[in-house]
C-alpha cells in the first residue's frame, strides 16, 4: 500500500462542490461545499461517529481593528483505518463582529462557520480536495510575479540579416515587393524571401549547366 493511496483517491473535488468566491479579500478563490468533505470522509472511513469523528478542544475570540471580533475553533479529527488515528489538528476562524458599510454586523453563525473551517483544515492534511489548494490557495507568503513579456517571434533575427546579405536581398526592395514598410517585415517573410531566392538561384544554375 502506497502512502499516497488515500491522497490520490480524495485529491480531486467535483465541479458541483466548488463555488468561486466573488468579492472581498478572497475574491477569485474557491469555496468547497463542507457537506462534500463529510461525504468524502464517510466514503473512506464509514459514518460519522463510527469511522471518523472530531472533538472541539478549544475556542476563543480575538479583538481586531475598529471593534471587529473574530472567533476561532480548534478541533482534533480522528479517522479509523483498522485502528484510530492520532489527532489531526485543525484551527478555523470566522468573523463574529465585522465592520461593514452599514455599520457593525454581528453573526450568529460565527462559531459554526469557524468549526466548518477547522474541519476543512484537518481534511486538507488528509489530501481532501488537495488539487484545489495546490493550484489556487494563495497565502501571505505567496509572491506575485510580474507577468513576463512574451518574446516577439515576428522580429527579424541576426541570422535573417546574414542570410539576406549572402543572397544580396535588400530590405528596401523586399518592402516594395511586399508593399509594406521595411520595419513591418517579419521573420517569416524573410524566411520565405530567402527560400524563394535560393530556389531561383538553383534554377538559374541548372539552366546554365544545361546550356553549358
Amino acid at each position: 500500500m502506497s502512502n499516497l493511496d488515500l491522497w490520490e483517491k480524495v485529491r480531486a473535488c467535483p465541479k458541483e462542490a466548488q463555488k468561486e468566491i466573488k468579492g472581498g479579500r478572497l475574491s477569485g478563490m474557491t469555496d468547497i461545499n463542507p457537506v462534500w468533505r463529510m461525504k468524502t470522509l464517510t466514503e473512506q472511513y464509514g459514518p460519522c461517529g463510527i469511522g471518523w469523528y472530531y472533538e472541539i478542544t478549544d475556542r476563543w475570540t480575538e479583538n481586531g481593528d475598529n471593534g471587529q471580533i473574530a472567533v476561532f475553533v480548534q478541533i482534533n479529527l480522528y479517522v479509523k483505518d483498522k485502528e484510530w488515528s492520532k489527532p489531526i489538528v485543525g484551527v478555523g476562524g470566522s468573523m463574529f463582529v465585522a465592520k461593514e458599510k452599514s455599520g457593525p454586523y454581528t453573526s450568529d453563525e460565527a462559531y459554526k462557520m469557524a468549526l466548518t473551517d477547522a474541519i476543512s483544515v484537518s481534511c486538507k492534511a488528509l489530501g481532501i480536495a488537495a488539487d484545489i489548494y495546490w493550484s489556487k490557495d494563495n497565502t501571505k507568503y505567496t509572491k506575485t510575479e510580474e507577468p513576463k513579456e512574451a518574446p516577439n517571434t515576428d522580429a527579424i533575427t541576426e541570422a535573417d540579416k546574414k542570410e539576406m546579405a549572402k543572397l544580396n536581398i535588400k530590405i528596401e526592395n523586399l518592402a516594395k515587393y511586399l508593399q509594406c514598410k521595411p520595419e513591418d517585415i517579419t521573420h517569416d517573410q524573410i524566411v520565405e524571401a530567402v527560400k524563394a531566392k535560393k530556389e531561383a538561384l538553383m534554377k538559374m544554375k541548372k539552366k546554365e549547366a544545361e546550356n553549358g
